[in-house]
């Protein structure tokens, strides 16, 4: 089915009832769309304004209402994007008008979303919202990889990081990350992989350590690359798309072989 999309310039219907609107933060997972949640998958066909990030598939988007005014407020990786404040006045403008407004997220939004700035912003607004978690990226590449993210007798923990943040490179608990068995899912990292690469092997991570990143997640063009923290650099140099680093972790098969290798 056909969906006509409107453009910023193209109003959405306004609530005649002069309520004020409502706005449901959601994630749309990380590409595929059968990784929806059915909460996501209605909010897509019952909003009037969905306002969502660069990182969500036109398949996801074409589950929007014929109703629906659809705007990207995204960006790629630390290219140009919409300011953050703009988001924000887009959002709390289409809800004051009336509107029922989607913010959709790609992954979950309170993973590396800003999921909390823009809560508060509708919190001191008196604008009444819903928030609806999606699947992340690290689950969805795990899963991929035919592992689990947490195994019991190999890490209790599981850690979260990003490669870089608004003051350039991110710092994290090195150290605790170099232990053996550490696991840890690195979103952004591409451009920081040397540095990723140093700062670990710098307190203690083997060089042979796994490292496995999977570009593209869930989504048809989806590659897996194998490699070690030695390759790392290399390894992220040959990714063009949106991916995820799982540190401690290596497809099942090549963990197998590994294995059998040391046997």
């Amino acid at each position: 089915m056909t969906q006509t999309r409107r453009t910023p310039e193209t109003p959405a219907p306004r609530r005649t009832d002069h309520r004020t609107g409502h706005v449901t933060l959601a994630g749309a997972g990380p590409g595929c769309a059968d990784h929806l949640t059915l909460a996501v998958a209605r909010a897509l066909g019952a909003a009037d304004v969905i306002l969502h990030d660069r990182l969500v598939p036109a398949e996801v988007l074409a589950l929007a209402g014929p109703q629906a005014l659809v705007i990207e407020t995204g960006k790629t990786g630390l290219g140009t994007h919409m300011p953050q404040d703009e988001i924000t006045a887009l959002m709390l403008g289409f809800a004051q008008a009336g509107r029922d407004v989607l913010r959709l997220k790609s992954g979950d939004p309170g993973v590396f979303g800003r999921l909390g700035e823009e809560l508060d912003a509708l919190q001191a607004a008196g604008i009444g919202f819903t928030v609806l978690p999606g699947i992340t990226a690290a689950s969805a590449a795990a899963a991929s990889l035919g592992q689990s993210l947490t195994e019991r007798g190999r890490n209790k923990e599981l850690r979260l990081i990003t490669g870089h943040d608004i003051a350039g490179f991110a710092e994290a608990d090195w150290a605790g990350l170099a232990r053996p068995g550490a696991v840890a899912a690195i979103y952004m990292g591409k451009k920081a992989a040397r540095f990723l690469q140093g700062r670990l092997m710098m307190h203690g991570a083997l060089a042979t350590t796994p490292v496995t990143l999977v570009e593209n997640v869930s989504r048809a063009e989806e590659r897996v690359l194998a490699t070690t923290l030695a390759d790392l650099p290399a390894a992220a140099a040959r990714l063009e798309g949106p991916a995820v680093i799982l540190f401690g972790l290596a497809p099942r098969a090549a963990a197998a072989q590994s294995l059998e290798a040391v046997i």
